[in-house]
Formats: C-alpha cells, structure tokens, sequence
C-alpha cells in the first residue's frame, strides 16, 4: 500500500505540473504578442510612414481589443468553462498573427492586433484562473508564477526573433512566426481537464471528484477540498447580484481593480513596447545595438521572474511586492537623474542601462507574477468570474492607456521628467501595498473567502486567526 501511495502521489504530482504547464503555454503567446511589436514597430513606422500618434495606436489597439476579451471571457468561461475558453484564445491566437502578418495598411494591422487583443485577455483572464483552481494551495503561487515565467520568455522570444529578422527588416515574419506556437496550444489544450472548482459550480460534483483524485496526492485530499468547494457554493449569489448586495464582496472587487492599475503603472510596459527607443534615449543610436539591448532586457525578465517563483510560497506576497517596488523606484528614478544630467560618455550608457535593468529585475520578482497571484486568491468562489473580468479589463485598460501615452509624455515632461513620473508611482504603492494589500501566502482559497465575507480589513483577509 505504501508502495501504491507514492506511486500515486508521483504519478499525480507529474499530472498537475504536466497541466498547469500547459496552461501557462497560454501565458507564452500573451509575452510573444507584447514583446515583438517592440523589434517591428521601427521597419512598420518606415513602410507605411506613420507618425508617433500612429504607432501609439499599433501598440494599443492590442490592449484595446485584450480590455473587450477579457470583459468577454468571464461569460465565457462561466458558461463553458476554462478549457473551452483558453481554446477559443488559441483560435483567435492563429487567425490574429496570420492577419497582422498579411497587413497591407497601418489600419489592417490595427484591426488585426485587436483581434489578437481579444486573444490575449481570454488568455490574460482565463489562464490565471485556471491555475489557481487546479494547483494545491502550497504551490498555487509557483504555479501561477510559472504563467508569468512563459510570458517572460514569450518576449524573450519575441526579441530574439525580431533581433534576428532586424537584419533584413521583414516586420511580417516577425508578426507571422507567432502562429506556430499558437497551433501548438490549440492542440494542448484539447488535453487539459476541466477545472474542479468550475465542475462542482455546475453541479458536476462526480467530475470534480474525478478531477481532483487525478490532481491531489490521496483521495482524502482530494476528498477535503470538494468539500471545502461545496461549502463555498453554499452562496447563492453570483456576479453581477453578488457585487450589487454584497459590500464585502465589491471591496475585493476594487482591490483587483488596484491592483492591476498598480502593475501597470509601474512603467514595466512602457520597456516592453519601446524598448528600441529608450535605448536611444540612453544614447545607442545604433539599430543593432538597440535590438540586442532589447535582447538583454528580456533576458534579465526572464531570470528574475526565477526569483519570484522561488520567493512566493516561502517569503510571501505582501514583502515581495514592497522590495519590488523599492527596486522599482530607485531603478527609475536613478534614470530619471542621469537623463536629466545628461548621458556623454560610455560609462554613464552602461550605467544607464544598468538602472533599467535593476528596475526590471524589481518588476520581475514581484509586481509582474504577484498582482496576477493576488488577483486569482482574493475573490470569492461565486463572485470569481466577475471579479476577475473586471480587474483583468482593468489591466488593459490602464495597459492601453500607458502604451497610447508614452511617447506623449516623452515629448511633454521631457525623458527625465517621463522617468521621474514613474518612479515617484512607484514610491506611492509601496505605500498602497504596506495599507491594503493582504497576505496568502499558504492560505486556502475558502479561508480567504470566509475571512472576506466576515469582514476583515483587506490587508488581513490571509490571516488564520
């Protein structure tokens, strides 16, 4: 028996990582859309002669459209489920690149990053979600870092891609080449399970059961959470009807919708989708030298989104988050100052870009993978779809309005003062993150809930007391 036991333990261990992989595959075409915009956006702006204005909109037409699928994806995945909804962002995902690839005007390309917009914020909604529901409360924070991992190396990828294809300056293929790794999802996908937590909402409870003994190393833990799941579901309210009669209910609402405009405005995305340019603010003027700097700034999100996976169920959410933005802030603000100074010799490029590169690895660790974290845990099983719609529309939104206005400010506050906005948004959620964010760290989904609905103060909703 004990024998058989590990065995199982094994066998189920290797299934939920085999699964919630998969999922994050998701997360991967989401950082492959973000990141290769950056290398094509300069060989688009000289074939189709676009102004600064314009290229905003190439850049943020992406998020617009992320804003309506994610709003759309909480019908969706309520109705169908969450393999069905990630299936569908696979789809979109194949149609879009192709589309942006085939563009023949500023306009086509627009309508087609939309329609990969309604791609991403399926996969920005539903993969996240997902991952929570299926990963066992000691590894659910690693697990749903793993998805911002893939998106990390998406953009990686994107950058090496748009690097390597920078020499001939062929914008499509860079666009095209995304339609590989999006078949490949379509066809994992069709091997994913269906959510546990989704099945017993829809009454399948024997399903659910089924799931979870395939997912939890033995049948009595299996056994415990559904029961913890059907205690959940003892609410009967949901949505929208739960948001309007529920107070403690709308103040996780807004503390999604905090949290993603806290991401945002941190100006990690601001690297992403111009990174070319901020390195010849630095002072690199050469094509080849922006496109491997570009290179660099991938890579280092990358490795540091390590950190996050290996700090988030042993340190905690809430100290991750406040040294990130530390970081954050005095990476930006450093940068601000050697702007504003003026950058005349190699050393001060080097620096320069070494303040850019501390200020990633400050994203990286903590805002990046833990808003998404956070964002998964703090609302209630019957409220989770609306609750989450909402703040990942809000994640667009505000991501849309970063990428629609970087340039504008550049050219109203000036490089340093542009830098200098960011850092000083930085030092204020340090401040929001130290009053009202809580901490999960190995705290059951239905404790969160319980310690929600009875009242708590935010910042104490993880607490066991």
């Amino acid at each position: 028996m004990p024998v058989n036991n590990s065995k199982r333990r094994t066998s189920n261990k290797m299934m939920t990582f085999f699964v919630c992989f998969l999922a994050a595959l998701a997360g991967l075409l989401f950082g492959l859309d973000i990141g290769v915009i950056a290398g094509a956006l300069p060989f688009i702006a000289k074939e189709f002669n676009v102004t600064p204005h314009q290229q905003e909109w190439i850049v943020s037409s992406m998020m617009f459209g992320a804003a309506v699928g994610a709003v759309g994806s909480g019908w969706v995945s309520s109705s169908l489920g969450r393999k069905k909804s990630l299936m569908a962002g696979a789809i979109l995902f194949v149609i879009g690149s192709l589309w942006s690839a085939l563009a023949t005007s500023p306009e086509m390309l627009i309508a087609a990053r939309v329609l990969l917009g309604l791609a991403v914020g399926i996969a920005s909604y539903t993969a996240p979600l997902y991952l929570s529901e299926i990963a066992p409360e000691k590894i659910r924070g690693s697990m749903i870092s793993l998805y911002q991992l893939m998106i990390t190396i998406g953009i990686l990828g994107a950058y090496l891609s748009d690097t390597a294809l920078s020499y001939s300056g062929d914008w499509r293929w860079m666009l095209g080449v995304i339609t590989i790794p999006a078949a490949l999802l379509l066809i994992g996908v069709v091997f994913l399970p269906n959510s546990p937590r989704w099945l017993a909402a829809k009454g399948q409870f024997y399903d659910a059961q089924k799931v979870l003994d395939r997912l939890r190393d033995t049948s009595e833990q299996a056994k415990r959470e559904l029961d913890e799941i059907r205690e959940s579901l003892k609410i009967k309210q949901t949505g929208w009807a739960l948001f309007k009669d529920n107070s403690n209910f709308r103040r996780a609402v807004y503390l999604g919708v905090l949290l993603q405009v806290v991401q945002q405005f941190t100006g990690m995305n601001v690297i992403m989708y111009y990174a070319p340019k901020i390195f010849e603010i630095a002072g690199f003027t050469n094509t080849t030298e922006q496109m491997w700097g570009t290179v660099i700034v991938g890579l280092v999100n990358v490795l540091a989104t390590f950190i996050a996976i290996g700090l988030v169920d042993r340190w905690g959410r809430k100290p991750t988050l406040v040294l990130g933005f530390i970081v954050m802030a005095t990476g930006m603000g450093v940068l601000g100052t050697m702007l504003h100074l003026g950058i005349h010799s190699a050393g001060a490029q080097y620096f320069a870009i070494a303040m850019l590169l501390m200020f990633i690895v400050g994203f990286a660790m903590s805002a990046g993978p833990l808003i998404w974290v956070l964002c998964s845990e703090i609302q209630p099983l019957k409220g989770r779809d609306f609750g989450i719609t909402v703040s990942t529309a809000t994640n667009w939104i505000a991501n849309m309005i970063v990428g629609a206005t970087f340039l504008t400010l550049l050219t109203n506050l000036g490089n340093a003062g542009t830098f200098w906005l960011y850092a000083a948004l930085n030092v204020v959620f340090i401040i929001l993150t130290l009053c009202l964010i809580p901490e999960t760290k190995n705290v059951s989904l239905e404790h969160i809930e319980r310690n929600l609905m009875q009242g708590k103060k935010l910042k104490d909703i993880g607490s066991r007391d």
